[in-house]
């Protein structure tokens, strides 16, 4: 009991630490981004619709903007964390997975932006967590999915492989019926022109994971397929990553429909991976502490860049490349606006003025912006990090 108490107590403590940095990697060094903009003054969907409720409570500013999907990943991480209860070995075991799973790459940037990919981490863990408890499949849950978000068929027609393994007749119409629902009402979105895209879909998952930890992955789903160990999270995982490959051979899939479900596996890979650890002798072990390594380096380094980023722009021949430019320069451009006492513009590039709506900057006759130079503008306005121009306006006043 002292043990388990002495794991918990780092758990929550390394949680707390994580929440207050993404709070503060909210307020400061994230910009709206144009899809986000949508979803706060144009859209009417679910993002929509929490993220409008928050700013109405906390005021428009970034932390209210970004808070919910903070709170979705500090409740996932619960949920994992009950999941895997009495599911390890030993309780540090237990630890060293939810806390790799807290810094998975694409689980952190999924709860520092607005999109759905936190929400349906934290709903499908919310149904694994029900049916881990009381041994069977919440219906209503299943129905609430439908209108939450489009992904969920992925996890409908998991859910039917699952059941018609099980015998499970019930489970299997229902899960069936509601996959051809959802195609019905939302289709599956897919883009790009008719040609491979399987590299770029592995590479995504790579990110989202880190490359080792992506290709050790694919073996534990591989290791428990073939040795009959196939659990429903498994199942779920499974489809996903299927799904994702066969879509990739002719269109460009959008990941975030899809790594939701496969990330939700990442303490079955670790059980794997140490079971295959504990079975070798100490002498044994060099190709697996290697392993083990190389993958808490990979992550530590995904962390570092996902909470300070803004110096790559030193190495970057182009700024526009960086991986959160979208996200980048118009607080700051804002904030130059406003000491300038501007606060109507005209300009020719709508997603900028929706994005400086956020801040305040609303849309009028007052000035004229441009992204680009022309001969009698009155004074040009340059965003820089260290002293690298990030972007470029230049204001005419006609008021």
């Amino acid at each position: 009991m002292i043990t388990s108490n002495k794991y918990n107590y780092y758990f929550y403590t390394f949680l707390s630490i994580l929440v207050f940095i993404l709070l503060l990697k909210a307020d400061m060094s994230l910009s709206i981004s144009y899809k986000e903009a949508l979803n706060v003054f144009v859209n009417s969907s679910i993002l929509s619709f929490i993220t409008k409720t928050s700013i109405y409570f906390f005021g428009q500013n970034d932390i209210a903007l970004r808070f919910p999907f903070i709170l979705f990943y500090a409740l996932s991480v619960l949920l994992m964390y009950k999941l895997t209860d009495n599911y390890f070995r030993y309780e540090k075991d237990r630890l060293i997975a939810i806390c790799i799973f807290m810094v998975l790459p694409g689980v952190l940037s999924a709860s520092l932006l607005v999109n759905s990919a936190i929400i349906v981490i934290f709903f499908t863990l919310l149904y694994l967590y029900y049916y881990q408890k009381n041994n069977k499949h919440s219906y209503l849950l299943l129905v609430f999915f439908l209108f939450l978000d489009n992904s969920f068929a992925i996890l409908y027609l998991a859910l039917f492989f699952y059941s018609f393994k099980h015998k499970d007749k019930k489970l299997m119409y229902f899960a069936m019926s509601f996959f051809i629902l959802s195609m019905y009402i939302y289709g599956f979105a897919t883009g790009g022109k008719p040609r491979g895209f399987l590299v770029d879909t592995f590479a995504i998952y790579a990110t989202v994971f880190s490359p080792l930890l992506f290709l050790y992955f694919i073996y534990s789903l591989y290791r428990a397929g073939i040795k009959n160990d196939r659990t429903l999270t498994w199942y779920i995982s499974i489809t996903a990553l299927i799904l994702s490959i066969i879509f990739s051979f002719r269109q460009r899939v959008y990941i975030e429909d899809f790594a939701p479900y496969v990330v939700i596996s990442l303490p079955f890979m670790l059980k794997t991976f140490f079971h295959s650890y504990r079975v070798r002798l100490r002498e044994f072990r060099f190709n697996y502490n290697l392993l083990a390594g190389a993958i808490v380096l990979m992550l530590s380094m995904n962390v570092i860049l996902t909470f300070i980023n803004r110096p790559l722009y030193l190495i970057l021949p182009n700024p526009t490349k960086h991986f959160v430019y979208q996200y980048h320069f118009v607080k700051e451009l804002s904030q130059e606006f406003k000491k300038r006492d501007i606060n109507e513009i005209t300009c020719l590039d709508e997603e900028l003025i929706l994005r400086l709506k956020f801040y305040d900057i609303t849309k009028g006759e007052r000035y004229f912006v441009s992204t680009k130079p022309y001969y009698n503008y009155d004074e040009k306005i340059v965003i820089e990090y260290y002293k690298i121009k990030l972007f470029t306006v230049y204001v005419k006043k006609i008021k």
